[in-house]
């Protein structure tokens, strides 16, 4: 008999561990796992002059709008010119508080439509893309008279992008 019994408890046991498991079945695939949802969007990229000539210097301004609870900072993007990666960027944070349901334009690096290794488009359509891939939570206090920024974690579901494509006079 009490060899029954601790089997019985095992399999009560095993019943009532199994649905803990976080292991997919065999044959089963795995759910795939939810994005967290951006904090943050990129509203508008825009380069001006609108209709830049071959060798122009241009402006580059991204509008973003927090759409978290908290404010955020320590904006880093990757920037890309007629499908070539601009290495300004790599190692470059953009401190910009941007409290909750803001928006801001911040001004980004100026960018020649043509240089060394980078020839203007010869159809004359450039596309300028700009993807967000990291900022982070930011806390804001006093101390001693001076305002004081502390970063906290980073903001979840990045990196976000935008593109627009920027048509060269002739």
């Amino acid at each position: 008999m009490r060899l029954r019994t601790s089997a019985l408890a095992a399999t009560l046991l095993l019943c009532t561990l199994a649905p803990l498991s976080t292991a997919p079945a065999a044959g089963q695939e795995e759910a795939p796992k939810q994005a967290a949802k951006p904090q943050i969007s990129i509203d508008a990229v825009k380069v001006t002059p609108e209709k830049p000539g071959a060798e122009t210097l241009c402006r580059l301004t991204v509008t973003l709008h927090n759409r978290g609870e908290r404010a955020m900072t320590a904006f880093g993007f990757d920037v890309t010119v007629a499908g070539h990666p601009l290495p300004v960027y790599d190692n470059q944070l953009f401190l910009k508080a941007l409290g909750p349901d803001e928006t801001v334009d911040l001004a980004l690096y100026n960018f020649w439509t043509s240089e060394t290794g980078r020839p203007a488009p010869a159809d004359g359509k450039m596309a300028v893309e700009i993807a967000l891939r990291e900022a982070r939570w930011l806390t804001t206090g006093e101390e001693d008279g001076a305002e004081v920024w502390k970063l906290e974690g980073p903001v979840e579901g990045l990196p976000v992008s935008a593109k627009t494509v920027v048509t060269l006079a002739k």
